[in-house]
């Protein structure tokens, strides 16, 4: 009875390592959570309080399909003030979180047959989306050497007729690593000379360190700006993971397809979390800057704790709140007869021997790595690196 589309996608590997350190923690086991990619702050209250108002308001019915106008005046102000880009109403999106505008897009763009350039490491839905809509996901591996920015000379080479649009992520999950202003150049020349349309998706936008500024790809140019399509959303920026906002802006026919596609699945968001997320974007933003300088802390001394450890090699993030360190130096050792063959198992062993869940890189399309999620207390990453540490020292 289930569709052939359905049997093509796995569940999503993140999610399941979390489920599964759950189940574990259910069993009174001391479990470490490094798996989940959502902020460990609250939702700041301003952002609470305009719920609250918009609810004893009555804005408690359906909104048009897309997002409030409200909202999306919000969103093009931002695009506008931190981007330097430009939208009309008609050019934005508001849906239910950045996972659904991107899947959005993928329903809008893409038919059977075509292909979708994803370089790797990559987000784990980018190529589960691409693949439910009955196209082929490309593969472009990127190196540690490059800061894991995928090299526009090959990306050539994986161009087709078939190529219907290239997906980036920046800064990434789940590498916490962005791209120059350059390489943007470059992939965008490609793109537009090739006809194909770039997904950009900008969710880890506001989470940066040591004074680096973003440049969202569609302010390279109005040529690049209309076959680009930005997403972001709330969830990371203003700890609203659960909030389920994000946008999209774009084209206006690619807008326009995307909101009748919503129109026959989720309708609008809800409609509560829209006004909160006017807030959101229009109050006071000195909450970012507070979460990521406690980010920074973390990221730093997690870095430099890994690198003390035998076998690991662990760059230092430019963003986001991930690290993706080499573990290749571990892999192929054992314990008690147990071997250590790739990324996979290490994840395993770690969360079964050590109490650490973290996700193998296997599941970004990057053996011989890990994802390691510093959105945790500082408590809990001295411990979990300690656990890995003496985990480690059992292998031989």
């Amino acid at each position: 009875m289930v569709s052939e589309r359905a049997k093509r996608v796995k569940p999503s590997p993140t999610l399941a390592m979390d489920t599964k350190a759950k189940e574990m923690k259910s069993q009174g086991i001391d479990v470490i959570g490094f798996g989940v990619g959502e902020p460990d702050f609250d939702t700041p209250d301003n952002i609470k309080e305009a719920a609250v108002k918009a609810i004893r308001d009555g804005h408690t019915k359906y909104t048009p399909v897309g997002g409030i106008p409200q909202l999306k005046d919000a969103i093009a102000e931002k695009l506008r003030k931190d981007n330097g880009l430009s939208y009309k109403r008609e050019e934005i999106i508001v849906s239910c979180g950045a996972k659904h505008s991107l899947y959005n897009i993928a329903q809008a763009i893409l038919s059977p047959g075509d292909e979708v350039v994803i370089p790797s490491p990559y987000w784990v839905s980018y190529p589960a989306q691409v693949l439910l809509n009955d196209a082929t996901p490309v593969f472009v591996k990127t190196r540690e050497e490059d800061g894991f920015m995928v090299n526009p000379d090959e990306l050539k080479e994986y161009i087709t007729e078939r190529t219907k649009a290239i997906i980036l992520n920046y800064p990434s999950n789940p590498t916490g690593l962005g791209y120059d202003r350059s390489t943007l150049e470059a992939i965008a020349d490609i793109a537009v000379k090739s006809n194909i349309c770039i997904i950009s998706d900008e969710i880890y936008e506001k989470l940066l360190y040591d004074g680096a500024g973003h440049i969202s790809i569609a302010s390279l140019s109005e040529e690049v700006k209309a076959c680009t399509i930005v997403v972001n959303g709330l969830s990371k920026s203003h700890a609203m993971t659960g909030w389920r906002i994000g946008y999209a802006a774009g084209p206006e026919d690619i807008i326009k397809a995307m909101t009748k596609i919503q129109s026959q699945s989720t309708s609008n968001p809800a409609s509560i979390a829209q006004w909160a997320a006017v807030e959101a974007l229009n109050g006071p933003q000195d909450f970012i800057r507070t979460m990521v300088e406690e980010f920074d802390i973390r990221r730093r001394f997690l870095v430099d704790a890994l690198n003390n450890i035998e076998g690991i090699q662990c760059g230092l993030p430019t963003g986001a709140f991930y690290v993706f360190p080499n573990v290749s130096g571990v892999l192929g050792k054992g314990y008690k007869g147990r071997i250590i063959e790739d990324s996979s198992a290490l994840a395993l062993y770690f969360l079964e021997e050590a109490g650490v869940a973290l996700v193998p890189g296997s599941a970004f399309g990057a053996e011989g790595y890990i994802r390691i999620s510093y959105a945790t207390s500082m408590e809990n990453i001295r411990k979990a690196v300690e656990r890995i540490g003496e985990a480690i020292e059992k292998l031989s």
